[in-house]
Protein backbone atom coordinates (compact mmCIF):
# COMPACT_ATOMS: atom_id res chain seq x y z
CA UNK A 1 0.00 0.00 0.00
CA UNK A 2 1.44 3.54 -1.02
CA UNK A 3 2.10 5.68 1.62
CA UNK A 4 -0.82 8.38 0.34
CA UNK A 5 -2.98 5.73 0.02
CA UNK A 6 -2.42 4.33 3.66
CA UNK A 7 -2.84 7.95 4.85
CA UNK A 8 -6.10 8.28 3.62
CA UNK A 9 -6.90 4.43 4.66
CA UNK A 10 -6.15 5.26 7.78
CA UNK A 11 -8.16 8.39 8.41
CA UNK A 12 -11.03 7.19 7.14
CA UNK A 13 -10.59 4.35 9.25
CA UNK A 14 -10.43 6.82 12.34
CA UNK A 15 -13.42 8.36 11.25
CA UNK A 16 -15.53 5.22 11.93
CA UNK A 17 -13.91 5.12 14.98
CA UNK A 18 -11.46 2.67 14.15
CA UNK A 19 -7.90 3.94 15.50
CA UNK A 20 -4.69 2.89 13.90
CA UNK A 21 -4.20 1.10 17.62
CA UNK A 22 -7.34 -0.95 16.86
CA UNK A 23 -6.33 -1.75 13.28
CA UNK A 24 -2.85 -3.07 15.08
CA UNK A 25 -4.62 -5.11 17.40
CA UNK A 26 -6.87 -6.50 14.62
CA UNK A 27 -4.02 -7.28 12.39
CA UNK A 28 -1.84 -9.24 14.84
CA UNK A 29 -4.71 -11.36 16.00
CA UNK A 30 -4.81 -12.29 12.01
CA UNK A 31 -0.99 -12.80 11.75
CA UNK A 32 -1.36 -14.98 15.25
CA UNK A 33 -4.51 -17.18 13.08
CA UNK A 34 -2.27 -17.55 9.88
CA UNK A 35 0.35 -18.49 12.02
CA UNK A 36 -1.70 -21.30 13.80
CA UNK A 37 -3.13 -21.99 10.27
CA UNK A 38 0.49 -22.27 8.53
CA UNK A 39 2.21 -24.18 11.52
CA UNK A 40 -1.01 -27.21 11.05
CA UNK A 41 -0.25 -26.98 7.24
CA UNK A 42 3.31 -27.68 7.66
CA UNK A 43 2.22 -30.80 10.41
CA UNK A 44 0.20 -31.80 7.67
CA UNK A 45 2.50 -32.11 5.18
CA UNK A 46 5.32 -33.74 7.25
CA UNK A 47 2.39 -36.53 7.81
CA UNK A 48 1.70 -36.85 4.51
CA UNK A 49 4.96 -36.86 3.48
CA UNK A 50 6.14 -39.60 6.63
CA UNK A 51 3.09 -41.76 4.78
CA UNK A 52 4.87 -41.35 1.37
CA UNK A 53 8.04 -42.40 2.88
CA UNK A 54 6.79 -44.99 4.71
CA UNK A 55 4.43 -46.30 1.72
CA UNK A 56 4.60 -50.23 0.87
CA UNK A 57 2.60 -51.45 -1.87
CA UNK A 58 -0.46 -49.67 -3.62
CA UNK A 59 -0.57 -46.56 -5.66
CA UNK A 60 2.55 -44.31 -5.12
CA UNK A 61 0.57 -41.65 -7.38
CA UNK A 62 -2.11 -41.03 -5.06
CA UNK A 63 0.36 -40.56 -2.53
CA UNK A 64 2.44 -38.61 -3.84
CA UNK A 65 -0.57 -36.30 -5.02
CA UNK A 66 -1.67 -35.81 -1.59
CA UNK A 67 2.16 -34.82 -0.45
CA UNK A 68 2.01 -32.09 -3.29
CA UNK A 69 -1.09 -31.09 -2.44
CA UNK A 70 -0.20 -30.54 1.38
CA UNK A 71 3.01 -28.89 0.21
CA UNK A 72 1.36 -26.13 -1.80
CA UNK A 73 -0.98 -25.91 1.19
CA UNK A 74 2.15 -24.84 3.19
CA UNK A 75 3.36 -22.75 0.32
CA UNK A 76 0.02 -20.76 0.42
CA UNK A 77 -0.09 -20.68 4.24
CA UNK A 78 3.55 -19.09 4.16
CA UNK A 79 2.66 -16.59 1.88
CA UNK A 80 -0.28 -15.93 4.30
CA UNK A 81 2.17 -15.30 6.92
CA UNK A 82 4.28 -13.02 5.20
CA UNK A 83 1.30 -10.72 3.99
CA UNK A 84 0.05 -10.55 7.69
CA UNK A 85 3.27 -8.76 8.50
CA UNK A 86 3.60 -6.51 5.80
CA UNK A 87 0.21 -5.45 6.88
CA UNK A 88 1.47 -5.49 10.68
CA UNK A 89 4.30 -3.27 9.80
CA UNK A 90 2.55 -0.63 7.51
CA UNK A 91 0.24 0.23 10.53
CA UNK A 92 2.26 0.30 13.37
CA UNK A 93 4.86 2.58 11.60
CA UNK A 94 2.32 4.31 10.99
CA UNK A 95 0.71 4.66 14.72
CA UNK A 96 3.94 5.16 15.94
CA UNK A 97 4.84 8.29 13.66
CA UNK A 98 1.40 9.90 15.01
CA UNK A 99 2.46 8.88 18.61
CA UNK A 100 5.44 11.02 18.15
CA UNK A 101 3.95 13.84 16.82
CA UNK A 102 1.13 13.80 19.31
CA UNK A 103 4.12 13.42 22.05
CA UNK A 104 5.73 17.14 20.79
CA UNK A 105 1.99 18.63 20.98
CA UNK A 106 2.27 17.73 24.97
CA UNK A 107 2.22 21.41 27.20
CA UNK A 108 2.28 19.13 30.50
CA UNK A 109 5.87 17.55 31.11
CA UNK A 110 4.63 15.16 33.40
CA UNK A 111 1.94 14.06 31.02
CA UNK A 112 4.21 14.10 28.06
CA UNK A 113 6.99 11.78 30.09
CA UNK A 114 4.44 9.22 30.41
CA UNK A 115 3.35 9.35 27.21
CA UNK A 116 7.07 8.74 25.43
CA UNK A 117 7.72 5.98 28.06
CA UNK A 118 4.46 4.25 27.70
CA UNK A 119 5.56 4.88 23.63
CA UNK A 120 8.95 3.55 24.00
CA UNK A 121 7.51 0.26 25.99
CA UNK A 122 5.10 -0.16 23.28
CA UNK A 123 7.96 0.21 20.84
CA UNK A 124 10.28 -2.31 22.38
CA UNK A 125 6.98 -5.12 22.77
CA UNK A 126 6.45 -4.45 18.90
CA UNK A 127 10.37 -4.92 17.90
CA UNK A 128 9.95 -8.48 20.22
CA UNK A 129 6.82 -9.49 18.35
CA UNK A 130 7.96 -8.79 14.81
CA UNK A 131 11.08 -10.21 15.21
CA UNK A 132 9.55 -13.43 16.68
CA UNK A 133 7.31 -13.43 13.32
CA UNK A 134 9.79 -12.43 10.85
CA UNK A 135 12.17 -15.14 12.45
CA UNK A 136 8.85 -17.62 12.50
CA UNK A 137 8.28 -17.12 8.48
CA UNK A 138 12.46 -17.14 7.77
CA UNK A 139 12.22 -20.85 9.41
CA UNK A 140 9.71 -22.25 6.95
CA UNK A 141 11.84 -21.42 3.81
CA UNK A 142 14.33 -24.50 4.06
CA UNK A 143 11.75 -26.53 4.93
CA UNK A 144 9.35 -25.28 1.85
CA UNK A 145 12.46 -25.43 -0.49
CA UNK A 146 13.42 -29.04 0.83
CA UNK A 147 9.32 -30.11 0.26
CA UNK A 148 9.61 -28.58 -3.08
CA UNK A 149 12.94 -30.42 -4.01
CA UNK A 150 11.61 -33.31 -2.97
CA UNK A 151 7.91 -33.25 -5.07
CA UNK A 152 9.89 -32.25 -8.19
CA UNK A 153 12.40 -35.34 -7.30
CA UNK A 154 9.98 -37.37 -7.24
CA UNK A 155 7.57 -35.99 -9.97
CA UNK A 156 9.90 -37.30 -12.25
CA UNK A 157 10.73 -40.87 -9.91
CA UNK A 158 7.75 -42.33 -8.61
CA UNK A 159 9.12 -45.50 -7.74
CA UNK A 160 10.43 -46.86 -4.82
CA UNK A 161 14.41 -46.60 -5.55
CA UNK A 162 13.49 -43.27 -5.31
CA UNK A 163 11.04 -43.20 -2.26
CA UNK A 164 14.32 -44.81 -0.42
CA UNK A 165 16.49 -42.49 -1.60
CA UNK A 166 14.20 -39.48 0.17
CA UNK A 167 14.61 -41.10 3.64
CA UNK A 168 17.91 -39.28 4.69
CA UNK A 169 16.28 -35.83 3.41
CA UNK A 170 12.98 -36.64 5.02
CA UNK A 171 14.75 -36.90 8.87
CA UNK A 172 16.10 -33.75 7.82
CA UNK A 173 12.94 -32.13 6.87
CA UNK A 174 11.51 -33.57 10.13
CA UNK A 175 13.62 -31.76 12.23
CA UNK A 176 13.24 -28.58 10.55
CA UNK A 177 9.93 -28.60 10.99
CA UNK A 178 9.91 -29.53 14.68
CA UNK A 179 12.31 -26.06 14.84
CA UNK A 180 9.61 -24.63 12.90
CA UNK A 181 6.60 -25.59 15.31
CA UNK A 182 9.06 -24.16 18.17
CA UNK A 183 9.46 -21.02 16.64
CA UNK A 184 5.97 -20.60 15.47
CA UNK A 185 4.58 -21.53 18.93
CA UNK A 186 7.09 -18.48 20.64
CA UNK A 187 5.56 -16.26 17.89
CA UNK A 188 2.16 -16.98 18.63
CA UNK A 189 2.83 -16.62 22.54
CA UNK A 190 4.49 -13.31 21.83
CA UNK A 191 1.76 -12.10 19.75
CA UNK A 192 -0.89 -13.24 22.31
CA UNK A 193 1.23 -11.23 25.13
CA UNK A 194 1.01 -7.98 22.96
CA UNK A 195 -1.95 -7.79 21.97
CA UNK A 196 -3.35 -8.33 25.82
CA UNK A 197 -0.70 -5.48 26.80
CA UNK A 198 -2.41 -3.27 23.93
CA UNK A 199 -6.02 -3.88 24.66
CA UNK A 200 -5.15 -2.60 28.51
CA UNK A 201 -3.35 0.26 27.72
CA UNK A 202 -6.35 1.16 25.05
Amino acid sequence: MLVGCQSAYYSAMEKMGNHKRDILIDRVEAATESQEEAKEEFKSALEQLTTLVNFDGGELQTQFELAKDRFEASEKAAQEVTDRIDAIENVAEALFDEWNEEIDQYSNASLKSQSKSQLRQTERRYQSVISAMHNARETMSPVLAALKDNMLFLKHNLNAKAIGALKGEYRTIQRDVDRLVAQMNKSIQDSKAFIDTLKATN
